[in-house]
């Protein structure tokens, strides 16, 4: 709800009226006829959303099973080597390069020695002694509460 001087006038809210120039009507028209087209499929239009979702509740009323989605078939669960998956696209990659599988050879990468870190030094700055000034101001006046 709203109080009376919070209503506004409706008049104070309609856009200011504007002058259209003819030709920009006409080029809104024509882009309008370029983007509409008239051999849209019957099918296009249709809210098979809200088609399913009627189908559930009419039955539920007649109290029968609901129609499910039909569900994509779960796959087998066969289990994947992936090292030899690799081995053999490796493979493949050689051989549609023309490169023979005895070409490279791998050698394993040298331990690095971690760097023993040391301590960051702290470095302290001279204390600077000041007197402390004390404010001559009072504390704002507490308001006396307003009782229901």
């Amino acid at each position: 709800m709203r109080w009376p001087d919070e209503i506004r006038s409706p008049k104070t809210l309609t856009p200011p009226a504007v002058e259209v120039p003819e030709d920009e009507i006409e080029r809104a028209l024509a882009l309008m006829d370029a983007l509409s087209s008239d051999d849209i499929p019957a099918d296009a239009a249709v809210d098979r959303y809200t088609e399913a979702i009627s189908d559930l509740i009419t039955a539920k009323q007649k109290g029968k099973e609901p129609p499910h989605a039909a569900e994509e078939e779960a796959p087998t669960g066969a289990v994947v080597d992936l090292m030899a998956a690799l081995q053999e696209s490796v493979q493949k990659a050689k051989a549609s390069r023309g490169e023979s599988a005895g070409d490279a050879t791998v050698h394993p990468m040298p331990k690095k020695k971690a760097a023993a870190k040391k301590p960051a030094a702290k470095k302290t700055a001279a204390k600077k002694t000041t007197a402390k000034k004390t404010s001559s101001k009072k504390p704002p006046a507490k308001k006396p509460r307003r009782s229901a």
